[in-house]
């Protein structure tokens, strides 16, 4: 019995597994590739499971934390990050979320708006602080034409490129806070280095523009991720053998100082840190046979993995399993609903009832990133392990939480 049989057998499925190694392999494969003195933020969204996020920071060269809402900031706190690490991203924060990551030490924060800024430095104000601003920038140009873009449309995310000459004053005198630099999130998941790569120089090159047409700070440099990982299919990450040297070159050109410390410089990943370390395994519970169709029934469904395909993101066209292939099947889950399709006519094992199945490269975007309570079946388990060593297993458990004023107005009886 190998070990993915020994632990599905002991803990159930579905069931991620996590290895601890293959996290920290990545973040220093991650560090070699960008230039000596670069900032590496992980980006919790991608997978807030503490022990996993933990791996991102010990053993080698740390990353900070990027996070997104109250709930992340609690999972780097517990992962060991300092409050003071982190930056604080998302176009819609609220007030409350605000005096809780200030008041726990958050202090940099990426600013989508002038009413962002405003409001975070209402905050900053009610608690005595200051808060550094970074500003998101959405650039009216991009360079790359692959992956998912993030920049140059319409966008709640960023100020417009061409409105800063206009605002930049007004930026730079909201209370409580200071601007202290830009950060630029172009697009997710680059599928080829050059798109990467002309996407950060062309980044570089805006933010020097920026700096000396309009004033803006460049104490700090956010200019993004893009790197790419496969997704609940087959395949390894990607490598950027050019990366280092072509970032280092543009720097030279449009930020010289930056070798000696002028610019703090800063790149960020998710998937990219945490994508190859997980496998999820998942059990055959039947196959059928309709009209000349063939249907593999597992345990796991969108409710476990990439549920927010339903929005049309994340989730492949088709996962893949691994092991030899024979045949050919439309992949579903447990779900009463025609939407619980992980694969159609894809290739798979010959298969029967019990066996088990593993689906690479499901580190990202898993247990969060889906609709973990729909229809109300458990969560999956987590198991988190370095090589064959197992270190922790968890199981996040959904519940309602009712206020007792609510209670006592409509009587409503706590679950």
């Amino acid at each position: 019995m190998n070990s993915h049989e020994e632990w599905a057998a002991r803990f159930g499925t579905p069931l991620y597994v996590y290895d601890l190694d293959r996290v920290a392999a990545a973040r220093d494969e991650l560090f070699s590739m960008l230039p000596e003195g670069f900032e590496l933020y992980y980006a919790l969204k991608a997978n807030p499971h503490p022990e996993v996020a933990r791996a991102t920071r010990e053993g080698g060269r740390a990353c900070r934390a990027e996070i997104s809402s109250s709930g992340e900031l609690a999972a780097a706190l517990s992962a060991g990050f300092a409050a003071g690490e982190c930056l604080y991203t998302g176009p819609g924060k609220t007030d409350g979320e605000l005096d809780h990551a200030l008041g726990l030490g958050v202090r940099m924060f990426s600013v989508e708006s002038l009413g962002d800024l405003r409001h975070i430095g209402a905050a900053a104000v009610r608690l005595g602080v200051t808060a550094q601003a970074l500003l998101r920038v959405n650039s009216l140009t991009a360079s790359a034409t692959t992956g998912m873009r993030m920049m140059g449309k319409p966008s709640q995310f960023g100020i417009d490129s061409e409105t800063l000459p206009e605002v930049m004053p007004e930026l730079t005198s909201v209370a409580g806070t200071r601007v202290v630099g830009a950060h630029f999130f172009t697009m997710s998941n680059a599928k080829d280095e050059a798109s990467l790569i002309g996407e950060m120089q062309h980044v570089i090159a805006l933010a020097a523009e920026l700096q000396r047409e309009v004033g803006l700070p460049l104490e700090f440099l956010d200019i993004g991720g893009g790197f790419s990982s496969p997704y609940a299919v087959r395949g390894e990450r990607a490598v950027y053998d050019k990366l280092r040297t072509e970032l280092e070159n543009s720097l030279d050109v449009h930020l010289p100082g930056w070798r000696d410390g002028t610019t703090r410089l800063a790149c960020e990943s998710g998937r990219y840190l945490v994508g190859d370390s997980g496998s999820l395994l998942t059990r055959v519970v039947n196959v059928k046979q309709s009209r000349g169709g063939k249907f593999v029934i597992v345990d796991a469904g969108i409710n476990t993995l990439g549920g927010l395909s339903g929005l049309g993101r994340l989730l492949p066209a088709s996962v893949e399993v691994d092991g030899e292939t024979g045949d050919v099947a439309n992949l579903v889950g447990p779900l009463c609903t025609p939407g619980d399709i992980l694969g159609r006519d894809i290739d798979l094992p010959e298969l029967s009832g019990g066996e088990l199945l593993t689906v690479p490269n499901a580190g990202a975007y898993g247990v969060t990133a889906s609709l973990l309570t729909f229809l109300g079946r458990p969560a999956p388990a987590e198991l988190v392990v370095r090589g064959e060593e197992i270190v922790s297993v968890s199981r996040l458990e959904p519940r309602r939480v009712f206020e007792q004023s609510v209670h006592e107005t409509s009587g409503v009886a706590a679950e």
